[in-house]
């Protein structure tokens, strides 16, 4: 269940996604398979190609790219979130999920 994100940021990301950028969207989640971890960050892009290119620079792995949709993504979580979200310079969503 995501949880922590208003309906525009989500249409933002999709807009994104849809037009072919590497978008990022974090949220609360909850999973029972994955204790202690409170956070997901999406990282998506329509164009699975770029996408693939993008997850290989921080070890990624094709086959875990999620492809519902019209929205293809790579759900980061735990130390590999926090450090793309780095990466990426996503202080917002670093400061407001990963305090």
């Amino acid at each position: 269940m995501a949880f922590g994100i208003r309906r525009g940021e989500l249409q933002e990301w999709k807009e994104k996604v849809e037009n072919g950028e590497i978008a990022f969207i974090t949220h609360y989640w909850v999973h029972p398979r994955y204790k202690g971890i409170t956070t997901v960050t999406k990282a998506g892009c329509c164009d699975v190609g770029k996408l693939i290119e993008w997850g290989r620079k921080y070890g990624l792995k094709e086959q875990w790219i999620h492809k519902r949709d019209h929205f293809p993504h790579f759900d980061l979580i735990g130390d590999v979130q926090r450090e793309i979200l780095q990466k990426e310079q996503q202080w917002e969503q670093i400061e407001r999920f990963l305090k």
